[in-house]
C-alpha cells in the first residue's frame, strides 16, 4: 500500500501563489499515476489535476488550467501541485492520491484511486 502525505496549505490572498507537496510513504508512487483532488465545505470532492507515471503527461480541470501545474520527482518520490493566481473559489482541503493506473483518462475519476491522503487546508482570502 501507498501512503500519500500532504503538505504545504496555507491561507493566501487571493492572487497568491501555493506549493503542495505529496510524498509517498510506503511503497514507490513511480509506478502509479498520481492525483490532486479538492472538496470545498458542503460540495463533493472534485478533480483537479493528475499525472502519469513518467510525468510526460498531465491532466487539469478545466478552471484551474493556466493556473496550476502538476510535476513529480519520481527519484524523491514526491508529487508537487504549483497553485498560482488563486481565487477565493478555490479554498478547499487538497488531497493526492495514488492511481490504480500509470496513466491515460482514468486519472480524472477519483473511483480508481485506492490510496489518499488526509488532506492539506488551502485558504484563499479576497
Amino acid at each position: 500500500q501507498v501512503q500519500p502525505v500532504e503538505s504545504g496549505g496555507g491561507l493566501v490572498q487571493a492572487g497568491g501563489s501555493l506549493r503542495l507537496s505529496c510524498a509517498a510513504s510506503g511503497r514507490t508512487f513511480s509506478s502509479y499515476g498520481v492525483g490532486w483532488f479538492r472538496q470545498a465545505p458542503g460540495k463533493a470532492r472534485e478533480f483537479v489535476a493528475a499525472i502519469n507515471r513518467s510525468g510526460d503527461r498531465t491532466y487539469y480541470q478545466d478552471s484551474v488550467n493556466g493556473r496550476f501545474t502538476i510535476s513529480r520527482d519520481n527519484a524523491k518520490n514526491t508529487v508537487y501541485l504549483q497553485m498560482n493566481s488563486l481565487e477565493p473559489k478555490d479554498t478547499a482541503v487538497y488531497y493526492c492520491a495514488r492511481s490504480l493506473y500509470a496513466g491515460g483518462t482514468s486519472l480524472r475519476d477519483l473511483r480508481d484511486y485506492p490510496d489518499w491522503g488526509q488532506g492539506t487546508q488551502v485558504t484563499v482570502s479576497s
